[in-house]
């Protein structure tokens, strides 16, 4: 087995094939270490919504402060299944069917978890959310990236065809996608049921920003497809919904033999999660008292991209769903897209995540991936920031 660094006399093993920290990490640090403004990592600058925060206080002063049940917070659960049943049309049990979690990447790593077994193959498609190999990898697996091609990333269906072998295990997809912005369309889902029809391949459909979705379009969901779902853990996020992502809570969706296989290993890593949060959530799910966070990112997409166009930066896809927009520097440097990220948040105090960091090879479209949930005077300054940058 390959290990790691020895401490203590200890050599400890190297789980995954990743490498030092995330990509968010760094360029956070160089944005701090620089002073610039961060539209890297994928997390709002504003306040979390008022009733939010109140149902949070109310929470711990009630007294809901102990551990909840190992699934989640029955009120939450509850409050979950009528918000797909009323967004959806889809009927979710909340006792055998939802699980609440410690984050979405959490629930990302307990269905994988669930799933495989050393020799396992599991399917990503690249730019890929940089927790899926790893995960895959920590449970013995071998992870297979498909690509898809810029400026689109939309799926190559051969590409999957070819990518399955009698080892393939799982599938995750993830749409409304990070780092791209695209979204699937009905088509996808169903050329995806016809591919893995007849096998035992599991999907994982990492849906964390369902309820990011610009410009009247829609958001298709695994859970409304009857022939996928059956076979699908389906992940969220309430960070990416109510803006509060320190708060880490998230859920799982999947069928009651899906779920007991994904409780079998919850109740040993967390067994719960925060109850007060919990409790705050689905108060504001109950009541219905938040901003739709769509109509909040639609505002500062339209805001960002109108912003944008007075710089050198060249926006081939306007983002379809996320926090994220994707943005070529074609007209400004050849540089590779690692060291331009670097470079603009030394020498222009704006923080981006180079899109290379999303593939396991490094692939390179001399393309870089802003945040825009972000306050106005925060894109504004940002913006502002980019006008200097010269065309070459």
């Amino acid at each position: 087995m390959e290990t790691g660094k020895k401490g203590f006399g200890i050599e400890f093993p190297l789980k995954h094939s990743a490498t030092g920290t995330t990509i968010f990490t760094v360029m956070s640090a160089l944005a701090t270490q620089h002073g610039a403004i961060n539209l890297s990592q994928g997390f709002p600058d504003f306040p979390i919504d008022d009733a939010l925060a109140q149902f949070l206080f109310d929470a711990a002063k009630n007294g809901f402060n102990q551990y909840a049940p190992m699934p989640g917070f029955p009120p939450l659960r509850q409050a979950i299944a009528a918000d797909f049943l009323k967004r959806y049309g889809v009927k979710v049990d909340a006792d055998t069917e939802i699980t609440v979690t410690p984050g979405a990447t959490y629930a990302i790593y307990t269905a994988f978890a669930a799933v495989l077994q050393p020799g396992d193959e599991a399917i990503l498609l690249e730019p890929a959310y940089d927790s899926y190999i790893p995960n895959i990898e920590m449970n013995g697996a071998k992870a297979v990236p498909v690509g898809l091609t810029a400026p689109d990333f939309q799926v190559d269906w051969n590409k999957v065809k070819e990518a399955i072998t009698p080892r393939t295990k799982a599938i995750i997809i993830n749409t409304p996608h990070n780092p791209t912005g695209a979204i699937w369309d009905q088509q996808d889902w169903d050329t995806l049921a016809e591919i893995v029809r007849d096998t035992n391949i599991v999907i994982l459909a990492d849906e964390v920003y369902e309820q990011l979705v610009f410009d009247g379009q829609k958001h298709y969901s695994v859970l409304e497809h009857p022939e996928l779902r059956e076979r699908s853990f389906a992940l969220y996020s309430f960070g990416k919904v109510y803006n509060n992502t320190g708060w880490k809570i998230g859920y799982c969706i999947a069928p009651p033999a899906f779920t007991v296989a994904f409780r079998r290993l919850h109740q040993f890593l967390s067994f719960t999660t925060n109850t007060p949060a919990q409790y705050a959530l689905a108060n504001i799910i109950e009541k219905g008292v938040a901003q739709p966070v769509g109509e909040v990112m639609q505002k500062k997409k339209d805001y960002f991209l109108d912003l944008i166009k007075e710089t050198p930066f060249t926006i081939h896809k306007a983002s379809k769903g996320s926090y994220f927009q994707v943005a070529s520097y074609e007209r400004i440097s050849d540089m590779p897209d690692m060291e331009f990220a670097q470079w603009l948040t030394r020498e222009h105090g704006v923080a981006t995540i180079p899109v290379s960091a999303f593939y396991q090879n490094k692939h390179d479209d001399h393309l870089i991936r802003f945040c825009f949930a972000k306050k106005e005077e925060t894109l504004k300054a940002a913006v502002d920031r980019l006008m200097g940058v010269g065309v070459r």
